[in-house]
């Protein structure tokens, strides 16, 4: 038997059915919208939902999908390009100022771009860019997309290698591969790792990224998880430190679409190894921690979107340590696209279809 044979019997043990059983059950919340990515929690309970092609939408309590709110900005709607992630300012409250994540250009010069705008009513004003990704890339491919607001109001920004670029993910000069830390308007934080450093872009704070879409800050540790497509296999889950090189395309647990190796490496001095890493892929997309009353046997566990096995993951941490797996809401038979916890400790899902839906999940 080979390794990545005997890695993928262990995983099938870990999902044995049953040995972690919760009582759930599964809440559509909204549906009919198209391709959604991503979901936010408004105050009051609404939620706004972006969908790929272009459209941010506010969903009332009723589950009411509105129309397509006005000022979204221009994006790119190309083989993996579109509109990404959608994220409220912390003092959303008092400034009422969203942020948007989304594939800017040309199908052979694009970049993911961040902009703000305050939400009034629907309608998105005073919209202005805050950040593009350089340089450019030629493939409408790996964009990252996903962001977050660390503790100190900076923003943490996932960038993807590019696909036919990988070899930019170990290229701090450029910002493909990367995490990203900007502050709240779009400059650069001076405590940022590669501050002052002439082959370095000083927004870098983690490299040798792939495809990171999913990206969750634990509120109760602080710590911060990556996940990242691998190609065929090589799936990853990190927790990140700043400075730090996660490896790839130098070292990774899959190998190329063609069958090919990718590099005969899995570890190398002075690279990350994952906290965890699937073989085959699961195609990873959309991570929450769990932090919450409604399921108190989740608590601090990690919860990924399966887009390949329809379903999602909760990989089940102790000590900060990945130890078990279990497959969740396989039921569905939809491509789970994000995976979000409310301010009220529920669980939402969200499908990665047209038409796509919004779903809760509640205790049974």
């Amino acid at each position: 038997m080979t390794v990545k044979q005997s890695l993928a019997l262990i995983t099938m043990l870990m999902l044995a059915p049953g040995a972690m059983a919760v009582d759930y059950r599964l809440t559509t919340v909204a549906q009919g919208l198209d391709y959604p990515w991503c979901v936010a929690f408004l105050p009051g309970g609404e939620l706004l939902v972006t969908e790929r092609p272009g459209a941010l939408r506010r969903i009332s309590t009723a589950g009411e999908v509105g129309p397509p709110i006005e000022g979204v900005p221009e994006v790119l709607v190309r083989g993996q390009g579109g509109l990404f992630d959608v994220v409220l300012h912390p003092d959303f409250a008092d400034n009422q100022m969203i942020y948007l994540s989304y594939a800017h250009g040309e199908p052979k010069a694009n970049a993911t771009r961040i902009a703000r705008g305050k939400l009034e009513g629907n309608a998105l004003l005073n919209v202005e860019v805050i950040f593009t990704v350089t340089p450019n890339k030629r493939t409408p491919q790996h964009y990252g997309g996903k962001f977050l607001f660390l503790p100190d109001g900076t923003i943490l920004l996932t960038t993807g290698d590019g696909f036919n670029h990988r070899e930019q993910a170990q290229n701090r000069a450029g910002l493909l591969g990367k995490t990203v830390r900007i502050n709240a308007d779009g400059s650069i934080p001076e405590d940022n790792p590669y501050v002052g450093q002439s082959d370095s872009h000083p927004a870098v704070w983690t490299y040798g990224h792939r495809n990171p879409q999913g990206l969750a800050l634990d509120p109760a540790t602080g710590k911060i998880y990556l996940h990242e497509h691998g190609p065929r296999g090589g799936d990853e889950i990190n927790p990140l430190t700043p400075g730090r090189n996660y490896g790839w395309p130098i070292i990774t647990w899959g190998i190329d679409y063609n069958g090919a190796l990718v590099t005969p490496y899995t570890a190398m001095p002075g690279l990350e190894q994952p906290m965890k890493y699937w073989v085959p892929s699961i195609a990873p997309s959309g991570l929450a921690v769990y932090r919450g009353d409604v399921f108190p046997e989740w608590n601090g566990d990690l919860f990924v979107g399966a887009l390949v096995d329809k379903e999602v993951r909760r990989v089940v941490m102790e000590n900060g340590r990945a130890v078990k797996e279990e497959a969740l809401f396989s039921e569905l038979g939809a491509r789970i696209r994000d995976v979000r916890v409310s301010p009220d400790g529920y669980l939402y899902v969200v499908t990665d279809a047209s038409p796509g839906k919004v779903i809760r999940v509640d205790p049974a």
